[in-house]
């Protein structure tokens, strides 16, 4: 019997258009815009002039504190613009601009396809590349990798768990990199193994992909203990404590990490980004994006320039069909609707997703029949229609008590939900709230 998560769940269709498109990869664009605040943490500062010349791998933006990240030139060019740019939200953020000239890398990167399978190197020399590499969390989380490896005392590794679920619809950039760097990702664990301390390793990936299943199994042969474990397929688990519930039967507790029950995960972008750091000497300056959508005409898996601006990539899918009413960076249930293309990839872009007019319309909203399908579907055992309705009233403490903090923001709720009402959308700005409503508290006491 397949391994799955216990609490909640939902079944999306799973439109997994380009999920036989090989990797294509694109050219440097013209101009590269990149964003200084593209991970969870504080953003990076520059150090870098308008008018330097820079190589491809150059740090151009150094991390600005523990939870940060550097940042690398994507391009070889001069520096065009420091200057402030709009992201997915719309806001304009610091950003470093950079014309392109060439495609010159920075001495000592291996670019070749060439298969590294020694690891010499050790935990303390890792942890330093794979920092010095500017590496996040590529599903989409961007949690800086090497705060997660850095076991917090008291705490104890056990276990590596790395996600290759990608639950979400329509997103097929991980399925392509487990069936065409299958053995990469295998030397990847095994530096995070040793760099973690821990001698066992799981990898959980849905039953919808059995080709990657059995690829992975077959490169995994040469570690006996990298498991490959096949999952049930239900949505969101690719969230870490599903996963992990999933795969180890342990439940991380609320409000906890998952170092808590001894997990450390990793998304298996991450994964074959911390091999090139370690055993190639590559930072994260490019990375895998789906670009999709039903009206699309070529749905496909790009392998991109970190600051190609997102119109690039549909035109490169074969343009923006005329029928498109949306546009989403990520998938349709926890992505984010653009309000404009002419915007950067960022190290957390897994996919881009152009939904009809049909399909991206909203229903008419009703009011709650207290049905409770969004209490029986929440993957954390919430009661979002009880989290919408506090935030509805500006009751934050409420919504606090009812540890609105837990919520992973899978829209699950509103996805199942028949009245159509838009509880992840009350439930994100609810959490905003509380969450200044924490740091006010915090500073006060200290």
């Amino acid at each position: 019997m397949l391994k799955t998560f216990s609490k909640g769940g939902v079944h999306p269709p799973e439109n997994k258009l380009s999920a036989g498109q090989s990797v294509q990869i694109l050219p440097p664009p013209v101009v590269a815009t990149i964003l200084l605040a593209q991970h969870i943490g504080v953003p990076a500062v520059a150090k870098v002039a308008v008018g330097d010349k820079v190589k491809v791998g150059q740090i151009i933006a150094e991390s600005a504190g523990f939870v940060s990240a550097n940042i690398h030139a994507p391009v070889s060019g001069t520096v065009k613009k420091i200057d402030a740019f709009a992201d997915t939200s719309g806001y304009k953020r610091p950003a470093i601009q950079i014309e392109t000239e060439g495609d010159e890398w920075l001495e000592g990167i291996d670019t070749s396809d060439e298969l590294k399978t020694e690891v010499t190197e050790s935990a303390e020399e890792m942890i330093r590349k794979i920092t010095v590499a500017g590496i996040v969390g590529l599903g989409g989380a961007t949690f800086p990798a090497h705060v997660k490896l850095a076991v917090p005392q008291g705490k104890k590794a056990e276990i590596l768990v790395v996600n290759g679920v990608e639950c979400e619809p329509y997103l097929t950039c991980d399925h392509r990199l487990m069936l065409e760097k299958g053995a990469e990702i295998i030397v990847g664990i095994r530096i995070l193994k040793k760099a973690l301390g821990v001698n066992k390793a799981v990898v959980g990936i849905e039953n919808n992909k059995p080709d990657a299943i059995a690829h992975l199994r077959k490169c995994a042969a040469v570690d006996p203990e990298i498991e490959i474990c096949p999952l049930k397929v239900k949505y969101p688990q690719g969230g870490e404590k599903q996963l992990i519930k999933a795969v180890t039967g342990r439940e991380v507790p609320s409000g906890g990490l998952p170092v808590d029950v001894g997990a450390v995960p990793f998304n298996v972008a991450t994964v074959f980004a911390v091999y090139e750091a370690v055993l190639k000497n590559k930072p994260v300056v490019e990375r895998l994006v789906t670009v999709t959508g039903k009206g699309l005409a070529n749905p496909s898996n790009f392998k991109v320039r970190i600051g190609t601006p997102i119109n690039y990539l549909i035109e490169a899918a074969g343009g923006m069909p005329e029928t498109t009413g949306k546009v989403i960076s990520g998938g349709p249930m926890m992505g984010k609707a653009l309000g404009v293309t002419d915007i950067p990839t960022t190290k957390g872009c897994s996919g881009i997703l152009l939904m009809d007019e049909r399909e991206a319309t909203r229903k008419p909203l009703r009011s709650c029949t207290r049905c409770s399908k969004c209490v029986a579907d929440c993957p954390m055992g919430l009661e979002p229609y009880l989290l919408m309705l506090a935030v509805e009233r500006q009751m934050y403490d409420r919504a606090e008590t009812e540890h609105i903090q837990d919520c992973i923001e899978c829209g699950s709720c509103s996805y199942i939900c028949p009245c159509q009402r838009p509880l992840l959308d009350y439930i994100r700005l609810g959490k905003s709230e509380v969450l200044k409503n924490i740091r006010a508290r915090a500073k006060m006491n200290s």
